[in-house]
């Protein structure tokens, strides 16, 4: 039995974790102006962010067709595999579960899908895609992969220090933060996408005193969970991620964090600057 693993650009993992761990990126793309770019194929994240200081226009985001996921469903089922697991952005900031479902029921007479709300973003969904990959180069059925995925929905945190609210005022993702708009300018909004949608987590009149802020969630999170099992560092072309890894090493050690770039889909709606923390908690008792 071969279960193999689908996930969608969303999760920020590099080709080098893809690749390593079998699993299958279905791109969305990102348009600047009438320019159009399939993530991570036509630009990277260092490109993207290039690209971001140099247009005048801000980017914009589309999910993956439903075809896009049918071909990377039957390509798995041509491959061999009895059936897969696709880990995917949170249904409430995007289209692209949708279309993952669609595309698993188009093709259920082929493969068995089980289509993963991660209810998260970033490398927080990607902490749970690899944790499904994992199950699955084990050898574990369909149910036991999916489970490795699910078992983290609720339990995987992300939190983010903008630099400006700009872009997701823009991009229509402003959720719960629609009360920081007043304010725009004056501070450095904290969110939170814990729960698969955009919210409020307290603002802060200067960059320091946010990066202070997300160090101290880590050390929240520490003492009501009883620890952290993985954090990753996740930024949009931050010049002061090794400064904020500083700050973050007397609550979780630097040499266990995984560091990411946010590439174009969350940054197209985060904004440059953007440093951002996922992280996962052991189960509660």
């Amino acid at each position: 039995m071969t279960i193999r693993i689908v996930t969608d650009s969303a999760c920020d993992l590099t080709p080098e974790q893809s690749d390593a761990n079998s699993i299958t990126v279905v791109p969305l793309s990102i348009r600047f102006g009438s320019e159009e770019f399939v993530d991570r194929q036509d630009l990277t994240p260092q490109a993207f962010w290039a690209k971001v200081k140099s247009s005048p226009t801000l980017p914009e985001t589309a999910a993956p067709s439903p075809g896009a996921f049918e071909q990377a469903f039957r390509a798995a089922a041509a491959d061999g595999a009895t059936g897969v697991v696709s880990v995917n952005l949170s249904s409430s900031l995007s289209a692209t579960f949708q279309s993952a479902s669609l595309a698993a029921m188009a093709v259920a007479d082929v493969i068995d899908v089980r289509v993963v709300d991660s209810r998260s973003i970033t490398l927080g969904q990607g902490f749970m895609t690899l944790a499904a990959a994992k199950v699955a180069a084990g050898g574990g059925t369909i149910d036991e992969v999916e489970r490795a995925a699910t078992a983290f929905v609720g339990r995987t945190f992300v939190y983010g220090a903008l630099d400006t609210l700009e872009n997701l005022k823009k991009g229509g993702r402003i959720g719960g933060a629609q009360a920081l708009l007043g304010s725009l300018f004056s501070i450095k909004p904290m969110l939170s996408i814990s729960t698969g949608v955009v919210e409020e987590h307290g603002k802060q009149r200067t960059r320091s005193k946010a990066l202070a802020q997300l160090v101290t969630l880590v050390e929240q999170a520490k003492a009501q969970h009883g620890g952290i099992l993985e954090l990753a560092v996740v930024h949009g072309d931050a010049p002061d991620v090794d400064v904020f890894l500083n700050l973050l090493n007397p609550q979780f050690p630097i040499d266990r964090v995984t560091v990411g770039q946010i590439g174009a889909v969350i940054g197209t709606h985060a904004g440059p600057g953007v440093m951002g923390i996922a992280f996962t908690v052991p189960p509660q008792p």
